[in-house]
């Protein structure tokens, strides 16, 4: 992962962002309810944690961030020419993270 590469990321949301129908789903459940406005602030502030430059839909990274409410979020996201596909978002689940919520715990 390099700083490029969250650098592209930032341009692109600059640029755009394009929530995928996933993303819609997941930000819109009742315990969640996820404003496109927070997902802009966890890209344009938060922090690569996870990087899948192998990713079917390409290169695509997870990002550690934080919502308006100060809620801890996470947003799957990939740049492409004219936009910022964000993939998903959602609250991490504490069961399945640490206690930063930077790494997966082993199941």
């Amino acid at each position: 992962m390099t700083q490029e590469f969250l650098l592209l990321v930032k341009k692109r949301a600059e640029q755009k962002l394009l929530f995928l129908p996933h993303a819609m789903r997941q930000m819109t459940r009742s315990n969640r309810m996820i404003k496109t406005s927070e997902v802009r602030k966890v890209v344009l502030e938060g922090e690569i944690i996870e990087d899948y430059p192998e990713d079917t839909r390409g290169h695509s990274c997870l990002i550690l961030g934080c919502g308006e409410t100060g809620r801890t979020l996470h947003v799957i996201c990939s740049p492409k020419d004219e936009y910022l596909a964000i993939i998903t978002a959602y609250i991490p689940n504490e069961n399945q993270w640490s206690d930063d919520f930077k790494s997966r715990r082993m199941q």
